[in-house]
């Protein structure tokens, strides 16, 4: 009798490791653990069955451009309310369920900006916090597992931000005992330190107005460097003190308009921009300078030259850059010169502003359109090579008033899934091989 039982649980537990979900690698932050747009989980699927992905769960959300995050098994994403109140929330789900764990409301007036659909910067997930900086500027430090605010600061109020045009956007980094944001404050505040697990000021630096564009962290000659692309300038800076290490200028014409992530491959920076073009430096190795190599700007953003971004950050894989232009045409450039290789109109429908978030994946490209399609790419010299599109998500009219709406917030990809979020809804499907 022992023994059928002990065959008994035995085969249960059999059973519940088959049917549970495997636990794979955490998208913590924006564009990746490592803020890179590198997905490096293995076991994932090499083409599509179906033309529409199957949904593993759907959850209601409300409005806004912010895309999840992952860490723990469980995903964050925040949202805006307009009815009764004006408010921006803060969510957390289990990642496999999607099922509600907490939520956060705090009352938020979105005032003189535009595009008002909601929240823009993904959360930051570090050692057991959570840390949300809305669009007017609410930083909160939540505890990953309850909701519990631990503490919170009013940073509009409190560096009187020179708002941006589309309010801020840059998520928060942690990078050893600091959160680090781009705001854009008075007062030299720009870019502002606070104590990840107090919310103290520690430092404080440059007097620009705010882009965008998050920052990054770079290694070079021997040491982490704070890599942010401002409303004026690319500066490598200190991240424990802010010390300016490095600048080179970025020069505006019409307005500040740095949305992509600065791309650091092979001691090489890239930023693009809709209006003023691209930038490409080399970062010197053994001592902490840059160089220029090439900047291009064409006469506006119609007739662009080499490339210009507008939400979508570039890919540099090789001796070339990948990237989205202007009007959604797909580009491949000369690393070297910033030369035109080629274009494509396949992987999304022409339109001012037409969007592709691009994730690497061991040699492929992974695309996530803003017609809400998942497409599995190879890109070289060649050209764009689709191996497999499905749909994913539906557009929404929120974030964009136009062509049916768009899926512009970017996905995480964790756990061999996908999550990606629309105006009204987020969503989670399996992307493991065999699954």
């Amino acid at each position: 009798m022992n023994r059928v039982c002990a065959i008994a649980v035995c085969c249960g537990l059999f059973v519940l490791v088959q049917i549970r979900p495997c636990r794979g690698a955490d998208w913590p932050q924006w564009r990746g653990a490592n803020r890179d747009g590198v997905w490096r989980e293995k076991g994932i699927v090499e083409k599509f069955e179906h033309k529409q992905l199957p949904i593993r769960w759907r959850t209601k959300i409300g409005a806004g451009y912010s895309g999840p995050t992952v860490a723990d098994g469980r995903v964050y994403v925040t949202d805006r309310q307009t009815s009764p109140n004006e408010v921006e929330r803060v969510h957390c789900f289990d990642a496999m369920t999607g099922e509600p764990i907490w939520s956060h409301t705090y009352e938020c007036n979105y005032e003189k900006i535009g595009y008002r659909d909601g929240p823009r910067a993904a959360v930051t997930i570090d050692d057991g916090r959570v840390y949300s900086l809305g669009s007017m500027g609410h930083l909160f430090c939540f505890d990953a597992a309850r909701g519990d605010v631990i503490w919170n600061r009013d940073l509009n109020t409190e560096y009187k931000i020179r708002m941006p045009e589309w309010a801020i956007a840059a998520a928060p980094l942690v990078e050893e005992g600091l959160v680090l944001v781009q705001i854009g404050g008075r007062d030299n505040a720009c870019l502002v330190a606070f104590d990840k697990v107090t919310g103290k000021e520690r430092w404080r630096a440059l007097d620009d107005r705010a882009s965008y564009s998050a920052p990054i962290i770079i290694e070079q000659a021997g040491k982490r460097v704070l890599v942010c692309w401002t409303g004026a300038r690319v500066a490598g800076l200190d991240p424990a003190t802010g010390k300016l290490h490095w600048e080179h200028p970025f020069e505006v014409s019409r307005m500040v308009i740095g949305i992509a992530t600065p791309v650091f491959q092979d001691g090489h920076l890239f930023v693009s921009s809709f209006y003023d073009g691209s930038l490409l430096l080399t970062v010197d190795p053994d001592k902490l300078t840059v160089k220029k190599v090439w900047r291009r700007k064409g006469p506006n953003e119609r007739e662009t030259d080499s490339l210009h971004c507008c939400i979508s950050t570039p890919v540099i894989q090789g001796d070339y850059i990948y990237g989205v232009d202007s009007y959604g045409e797909l580009r491949c450039l000369d690393l070297r010169t910033g030369d035109r290789i080629w274009l494509s109109l396949e992987a999304v429908p022409k339109a001012r502003w037409s969007n592709i978030h691009m994730v690497r994946h061991e040699d492929k490209i992974w695309m996530f359109n803003e017609r809400g399609e998942l497409i599995i790419s190879k890109l070289s010299a060649a050209g764009f090579h689709e191996i497999s599109r499905a749909k994913l998500l539906a557009p929404t009219l929120g974030q964009l008033g136009q062509r049916g709406g768009v899926c512009w917030s970017h996905p995480a990809f964790a756990n061999r899934h996908i999550y990606a979020r629309n105006d009204e809804e987020l969503l989670c499907a399996d992307l493991s091989a065999g699954q």
